[in-house]
């Protein structure tokens, strides 16, 4: 979903030392059904996970920005359950998916860092799976801003209906009734 996180620099050393990658615009990081590797830290840029359904929807689960772990699910599965792509240049940092747990299992400040991050992502997920059972656009977007997210620059409202579960031109109806008048 949209999301500008804040990831705490306390996190950083589980990426010490890792490989450092750069990405061009649409450009795939990992496939879903590929083996995990390796975790990722996103250094530059944004880049997004997207699951298709069988029914060919591109269905848009998260969009990581600057100094987020990408896929954190990962360092506990065997397979990458969605793509990872660049939605425009990025830079990504990586270490093995070894040395990431064995950083996490050597350090509790680093674990209870972790364990904070994650909880604080499924508490993002569990609030926009709430959003999207809302019936109407005007509901769905006070929900979203009432959560303490800010509306995005005007060339990002498309991602913003993809948050919401929207079509952009309802998101963009929306929007126009709620511009001041005058």
């Amino acid at each position: 979903m949209y999301m500008i996180p804040i990831m705490s620099v306390e996190l950083f050393p589980l990426f010490d030392g890792g490989r450092t990658r750069s990405l061009g615009k649409d450009k795939t990081l990992f496939h879903t059904g590929e083996p995990v590797r390796s975790m990722f830290l996103v250094l530059q840029g944004e880049v997004d996970l997207i699951r298709h359904t069988p029914s060919g929807l591109r269905v848009l689960l998260f969009r990581a920005s600057t100094g987020s772990v990408l896929a954190e699910a990962s360092a506990y599965s065997d397979v990458y359950h969605c793509d990872g792509v660049a939605v425009g240049p990025a830079q990504v940092r990586f270490v093995s998916v070894a040395s990431f747990r064995t950083r996490l299992d050597a350090s509790a400040g680093l674990a209870s860092a972790w364990a904070a991050r994650l909880a604080h992502g499924l508490q993002g997920a569990r609030m926009n799976a709430a959003i999207r059972t809302m019936r109407t656009v005007d509901e769905r977007l006070d929900a979203w801003l009432a959560g303490g997210k800010a509306l995005p620059p005007k060339g990002q409202w498309q991602t913003l209906a993809d948050a919401l579960g929207v079509t952009r031109e309802a998101l963009y109806r929306e929007l126009s009734k709620r511009r001041p008048v005058g």
